[in-house]
């Protein structure tokens, strides 16, 4: 090579694009489906960690890049074809979870009361499956060329801001509208 970026951090450079592209897309489908909650009475919770959701995310997408270059980390071919078709899994994971729940999915935590809870798809066997393929992708996807560190890092700010917020989050303003439909605390 003539002092450019190696093939395969320009491949993946664009796999992370194309990443950051799919949260665009995410974005536009969670801003519609809010506006359709929000027109049945639909209520947020759990505003306050979002913000951090978001840089968070975001990070991952720029670590990824950052560090295969700063670092000059190799492509392992031995794990990262494996680490990809682990990505690819968490993103059909992650939409057969949309569409699953349809116009009730969202990035932010909006309920809509009297609203039955889903049980169908992912949810017949989990009742947070869209975080199996954000925890799948936050390891992978810096994995699919060794940026381990971020691996890392995004790993346990991930887990910290699931376990400790957004995950009771939603327990609570599903438990909420629960009791809503019940009519008993």
């Amino acid at each position: 090579m003539d002092g450019g970026l190696p093939t395969s951090v320009l491949l993946y450079a664009a796999l992370v694009l194309a990443t950051g592209l799919e949260r665009l897309a995410e974005l536009v489908v969670s801003a519609r489906n809010a506006r359709w909650s929000f027109a049945r009475g639909g209520v947020e919770s759990g505003r306050g960690h979002f913000p951090a959701m978001v840089a968070l995310h975001t990070g991952l997408l720029v670590a990824c890049v950052a560090e295969v270059v700063a670092a000059d980390r190799p492509f392992l071919p031995w794990l990262g074809w494996p680490m990809l078709a682990l990505v690819l899994a968490s993103q059909a994971l992650r939409w057969w979870c949309i569409a699953t729940l349809g116009r009730r999915w969202n990035t932010r935590v909006i309920v809509v009361p009297g609203l039955p809870l889903v049980r169908r798809g992912p949810y017949r066997w989990l009742p947070h499956p869209n975080y199996v393929a954000v925890v799948l992708e936050g390891v992978a996807l810096p994995l699919v060329h060794t940026a381990w560190v971020t691996a890392v890092a995004f790993t346990v700010l991930n887990a910290w801001l699931l376990l400790g917020f957004r995950i009771p989050a939603e327990e609570r303003a599903l438990r909420l509208a629960d009791i809503g439909r019940r009519g008993t605390p």
